[in-house]
């Protein structure tokens, strides 16, 4: 199957608070990541909040550049690419935000947003731009009429199906989703979550899908990445990371995932502490602090992933916790 995205030590630093009388800090948002991604497939990235997650989405889109590390889209290096190429590359990858009510334009009809990517990439003229604009909103659950309409008559998921139409209206490679469901309504997440997959069956997108909640993860994934404080602790198919999570960070967010099916219940484990700080993280294993298998060793040399069966996990203790 082929790679339609391979990232290796992916790193994206900032510096913060450097002025005249003060010292610069710097914030590894994103760490060395590492990770490849088959055409057609879904990657969910997963973590709380401040592991870098939507810093690796802006990577991903082009948005930003990463401080060092390679992101190689659809057999071409980005670092490597001109102008023209880097243009041409935005087009294969399009994003789907978190909050539907903020990536619309209010002053703009919802036919003009949809076709406005069609005119700035494409030589469609404007009859055929219209044409497939209503097209993919019949395909994403929107009728004729509301072509002429504005966001604000919309609700909460006919905008998200809105921004959904306006990102696959390219035909891209890739479409980052951040936290698409996390502002809608519990009855409207699992109509969007199927939206999704079945665009993905008629389109064979790829998705870097983008969450918290390990419950949405699992109805939509093929791989899993857990990341914490900027780097990757776990990577595996969805089906062994939920059969059998390794890292003790991925048995707590999983063990903490709510199921109305007695079955499937874990006995909760408490993860004690705050997530550190990316501008002082700790010194070796950044969850050390907050793991209760931690020892000396945890405390001063960092895990690099290494691969258990079919799982990459970065873990000192990994085989004597399992």
């Amino acid at each position: 199957m082929k790679t339609i995205l391979q990232a290796t030590d992916l790193t994206r630093h900032y510096e913060v608070g450097q002025g005249f009388l003060s010292k610069g800090h710097t914030v590894k948002a994103l760490n060395g990541v590492s990770f490849s991604l088959a055409s057609g497939k879904t990657l969910a990235v997963v973590g709380e909040s401040g592991c870098g997650k939507s810093t690796l989405a802006r990577q991903l889109t082009l948005i930003e550049s990463p401080t060092s590390g390679s992101l190689v889209l659809d057999g071409q290096d980005i670092a490597s690419a001109t102008a023209a190429q880097r243009k041409a590359m935005r087009a294969k990858v399009q994003m789907v935000f978190q909050n539907p009510y903020a990536s619309l334009n209010p002053r703009s009809k919802i036919g003009t947003q949809l076709s406005d990517p069609l005119a700035i990439n494409t030589s469609l003229n404007a009859k055929e731009r219209e044409e497939r604009v209503r097209l993919m909103m019949s395909k994403v659950g929107l009728r004729p009429e509301h072509y002429h309409r504005y966001p604000h008559m919309f609700s909460g998921g006919q905008r998200q199906r809105i921004a959904i139409a306006r990102a696959m209206i390219l035909n891209p490679k890739i479409v980052i989703a951040d936290e698409p469901t996390s502002a809608l309504d519990v009855s409207i997440q699992a109509q969007v979550l199927n939206l999704f997959m079945d665009l993905q069956a008629e389109f064979n997108t790829t998705y870097v899908f983008i969450s918290h909640n390990l419950s949405v993860v699992e109805h939509v994934a093929n791989d899993v990445m857990v990341m914490y404080l900027g780097r990757a602790v776990e990577i595996s198919s969805k089906t062994t990371l939920y059969a059998q999570p390794l890292h003790p960070y991925t048995k707590a967010l999983l063990s903490a995932t709510p199921t109305i099916h007695p079955e499937d219940r874990q006995i909760k484990i408490k993860i004690m502490g705050e997530l550190p700080s990316p501008l002082n993280p700790p010194s070796g294993c950044a969850f050390h602090k907050r793991c209760p298998f931690a020892d000396a060793r945890c405390q001063q040399e960092e895990p690099q992933l290494r691969t258990l069966g079919n799982t990459q996990v970065a873990c000192h203790h990994v085989e004597r916790i399992n």
